[in-house]
């Protein structure tokens, strides 16, 4: 279905330009170049894997060094009761590390061959859909990113991924925002395809055909959204989350935020019994550019806490470099951050960060009826435990040619125990983005 619509879109978009001048005439075209490097060391028993001749060879080193090009089109819409419009995105990359004993673990980071060597190349169509509005209502079609606690797009690399579907959102009431959606593949980060949808916890053999969520979300002096999801034959999901803010920032200011996801299993059970809530409570104390964070998360329940894979669909508190959702865990944050936009320095934003996650326990988990499934490898997992710390530094370039560059440095170190899934790391991410606007 999708590949057709991909497809007219091409054909689609000269006849309805032709058609009507709205849709030229309210365009925007732009170029994302985003330079990627990362530099990973494994720690401890934990251990990356190279194929040579044939065989995996354990490694201590991931070197990913990659060159992106996302070229984004997005149009007006054709005058009239019913407005028509197109969005479009290129994306293309270019694998400037390519040493085979750099790449390890496959395709986690790049594209990789089937010997496991970086592809040169790689290019896709990150986003076709077709925009149908009608009043404050508009429903997208076809390629896309999406954006709420039942289905996120990932950015983490040097090109980010979308989802094939379609998607209903209505702006009538002030203030707020009501979604619906259904989704059938994902187009991965470090893909040149498209693939079925399946679990980042669970077994990844396992595919459900599709992803459906209706939700709502109101912004104000206190936010508040609600969605819920059901994840064909596999899980079914629920999501509240409250914020709010008192207080003036320039002398003293207190944010609270609250997240909670329900989820239990339904249908065939593709990935066995699931039953399990995850939470989370964070409060940040501000002072001009000065931020202090203090949070709490807590899984109740015998599986890890899940999301469909290839998105980023964690709104709890202490989703990190780990997302600290190992079943029944416990675990805190302390986290600071300075905004030097206070003090003379636009642009320039810092945060520092540890966390701390313990009494992670598989050892009750039930699997499937009768045994027949066990979507999760937990039954090892007896009081496992980790730690985080990292550190985060931002600048945008405020003027001149290079205005709206961003420069991101990520630096962080993580150490599992007992089994915890995340492993033993030290990294360095650089990640430069340097849009041009075209028209």
């Amino acid at each position: 279905m999708y590949q057709r619509l991909l497809f007219c879109l091409a054909l689609a978009g000269p006849v309805l330009a032709w058609a009507d001048s709205d849709l030229l005439e309210g365009s925007h075209l732009d170029v994302n170049l985003r330079h990627f490097y990362s530099n990973q060391h494994t720690r401890q028993n934990t251990y990356l894997a190279v194929r040579k001749d044939g065989e995996l060879t354990p490694t201590r080193l991931r070197e990913t060094w990659v060159q992106g090009l996302m070229l984004n089109y997005a149009s007006g819409y054709t005058s009239g009761v019913l407005g028509i419009g197109l969005d479009a995105s290129l994306y293309s990359a270019v694998n400037l590390q390519r040493g085979h004993g750099r790449v390890a673990n496959g395709g986690d980071r790049v594209l990789v061959d089937s010997g496991g060597d970086a592809a040169p190349t790689w290019s896709r169509l990150g986003i076709g859909a077709v925009r149908l509005r009608l009043a404050d209502t508009t429903l997208r079609v076809g390629r896309q990113r999406t954006e709420n606690p039942m289905l996120r797009y990932k950015d983490n690399r040097a090109l980010p991924s979308s989802f094939e579907g379609v998607a209903l959102s209505n702006l009538q009431l002030a203030g707020i925002k009501l979604e619906a959606g259904r989704f059938e593949r994902a187009i991965p980060r470090t893909g040149s395809g498209s693939e079925r949808l399946t679990t980042t916890f669970g077994d990844r053999g396992v595919n459900a055909d599709s992803l459906q969520y209706v939700g709502a979300s109101y912004a104000g002096a206190i936010s508040a959204s609600a969605y819920a999801s059901r994840f064909a034959d596999t899980w079914q999901q629920t999501y509240l989350g409250l914020s709010s803010t008192l207080g003036d920032q320039n002398s003293l200011a207190v944010r609270n935020a609250l997240h909670y996801y329900r989820t239990r299993d339904i249908g065939r059970q593709k990935l066995g019994y699931i039953d399990n809530q995850a939470y989370s409570l964070a409060t940040t104390v501000f002072h001009r550019g000065h931020g202090l964070t203090l949070a709490w998360q807590q899984i109740e329940g015998d599986e890890y806490f899940d999301y469909v894979w290839e998105s980023s669909s964690n709104f709890m508190a202490n989703s990190l470099y780990s997302d600290y959702n190992g079943p029944n865990e416990r675990s805190w944050q302390l986290r600071y951050d300075l905004d030097a936009a206070r003090y003379g320095m636009p642009g320039l934003t810092i945060g520092v960060w540890h966390a701390r996650g313990w009494g992670i326990d598989g050892s009750h988990y039930r699997g499937g009826r009768n045994g027949r499934h066990a979507g999760y490898a937990v039954q090892g997992l007896d009081g496992a435990g980790h730690e985080e710390n990292g550190l985060v530094m931002s600048y945008v370039v405020q003027s001149g040619i290079l205005k709206k560059t961003a420069v991101r440095t990520l630096v962080y170190n993580h150490r599992a125990h007992g089994g915890q899934i995340d492993g033993s790391y030290d990294e360095v991410r650089l990640v430069i983005n340097l849009p041009i606007q075209i028209w």
